[in-house]
């Protein structure tokens, strides 16, 4: 599987930080694994981003905080389904022992970058 995060993006527009998404959805509902979890994380950026006139293809850099290793494969998967395209944001991950709630596997925070105009 090729790798799913770029070592090095360029990035010359303005910046959005996104504060880390987690994987609640609208309604309150939490997917019970890392997969459904993580494409909820993607749902939830897509809609902070899009007032911003961004989407994910406008991510640049990305920190994936997992809270058992032994789920990566599965959350590289998602992963790269979530993202568009060949699209590969540098990107950090990092095991926790927790996150602010313990239904949580998975937290995502991002970095976007808008065109200059």
């Amino acid at each position: 599987m090729a790798k799913p995060y770029s070592d090095v993006v360029l990035a010359d527009g303005p910046l959005l930080f996104v504060s880390g998404q987690t994987p609640e959805a609208p309604d309150g509902d939490v997917a019970g694994d890392v997969e459904g979890q993580t494409r909820q994380v993607f749902r939830n950026m897509e809609r902070v981003l899009a007032p911003h006139g961004a989407d994910l293809g406008h991510l640049v850099k990305l920190t994936y905080f997992l809270r058992h290793i032994a789920d990566l494969d599965e959350f590289r998967s998602a992963l790269v389904d979530c993202l568009p395209g060949e699209h590969r944001p540098a990107g950090t991950l990092v095991e926790v022992s927790g996150l602010v709630n313990p239904r949580y596997l998975v937290e995502i925070e991002g970095v976007a970058c808008l065109p200059r105009t």
